[in-house]
């Protein structure tokens, strides 16, 4: 993550016009308005107007839209409204919600575009990224399959680095767990295929850098296996004698305190906090995406927030996706984005600390 001045504005892209990601914006300055201060949409203003009649049609009033010229004008933009930057060419016909297009891909994606090379070049503190739409993300001719990609594309090419030497990771995270995946957006055979000494090593390496530079100390890492029962000693696979032990062992000489191989199936609980005080560890690598996801977002899709490390920039996102089949109903809920926006501010805050 790289010294963002906190003073700084805070960019929210839009997401994909055809899902819930302009709602839960609109809600969000609407109901949040003290966590979102310092705060602009980088979108659509006819989007986001369109939204904010969405969420009023559930009850209380559309929030007016301030159209702003540049990001450090929501210092002045009244109270009471939603900042927008008009970052992208507006859409060539009206977005049907809850359809995939093309053209609300093209949408979503360059905002993102927009925002991270924003962020790179130190003109606003952090992103947090609307939910977006794989297959539209696609549909748009962008190469890459999801948020965490396009933004490391965009960071290697800024600091002229081949994507190699820019190793990025998923945390999810809420109040009582988080996890960091080794693997993000793959198929599971080509996921288990991706599980290799040093793959696990570098996810350990990001892990303890970034968490130590959130927590202050050294952070207490606990290692998930692939198999059911970490292998139970090579019956059930070989994978963590083989492969992940030896990453943990050359980590831990490295001066990283991680723990494992440990059962996937109980290793979250114990590294779960409870009301009597944290849990065993501060999170949890998991081998693959679904494997480290499944129980943050059970523990309650309005609280998970999604942060990317290794970036040279903050970046966090809500754990949901589109919801395709609650769009433009408002009624969408806006919680886990403004918990990204809280986790995007303090985040921003303990790298200038």
């Amino acid at each position: 993550m790289s010294n963002n001045d906190a003073s700084l504005p805070i960019a929210i892209t839009l997401g994909d016009p055809a899902g819930i990601g302009p709602e839960i914006i609109a809600k969000a300055f609407r109901d949040a308005a003290a966590d979102l201060r310092g705060c602009f949409v980088a979108g659509d203003v006819a989007t986001v107007r369109r939204a904010a009649q969405a969420i009023a049609a559930t009850g209380g009033p559309a929030l007016p839209v301030a159209l702003l010229e540049t990001p450090g004008e929501v210092r002045d933009a009244p109270a009471g409204c939603i900042p927008v930057l008009q970052v992208v060419a507006p859409p060539g016909a009206p977005i049907v919600h809850g359809r995939i297009s093309a053209e609300a891909g093209r949408i979503a994606g360059d905002c993102v575009v927009w925002a991270a090379r924003a962020a790179l070049r130190a003109e606003i503190a952090a992103i947090v990224t609307a939910p977006l739409h794989k297959e539209a993300l696609a549909a748009a001719g962008f190469p890459y399959p999801g948020h965490t990609e396009l933004l490391q594309a965009e960071a290697a090419a800024h600091l002229a680095r081949p994507l190699s030497e820019v190793p990025v990771r998923m945390m999810l995270a809420n109040d009582e767990l988080r996890t960091v995946l080794v693997s993000i957006h793959m198929s599971l055979r080509q996921a288990i295929e991706a599980v290799t000494a040093d793959g696990v090593l570098q996810t350990l390496r990001i892990a303890h850098r970034a968490l130590g530079a959130v927590l202050g100390r050294a952070p207490k890492i606990g290692v998930a296996g692939l198999n059911p029962h970490a292998g139970e000693g090579g019956l059930f696979g070989s994978e963590e004698r083989d492969i992940i032990a030896p990453a943990i062992a050359a980590a831990r000489a490295e001066g990283i305190d991680a723990d494992g191989p440990h059962a996937p199936d109980t290793v979250f609980m114990r590294a779960r906090a409870k009301a009597d005080g944290p849990g065993e560890f501060d999170v949890v690598i998991a081998m693959y995406h679904d494997q480290g996801l499944i129980p943050v977002k059970y523990l309650g899709v309005e609280k998970g927030v999604n942060v990317t490390l290794g970036l040279p920039l903050v970046r966090t996102s809500p754990d949901h996706g589109t919801a395709f089949d609650i769009a433009g109903t408002g009624r969408a809920d806006a919680s886990s984005l403004i918990e990204a926006v809280r986790m995007a501010r303090s985040l921003v805050g303990e790298v200038n600390a």
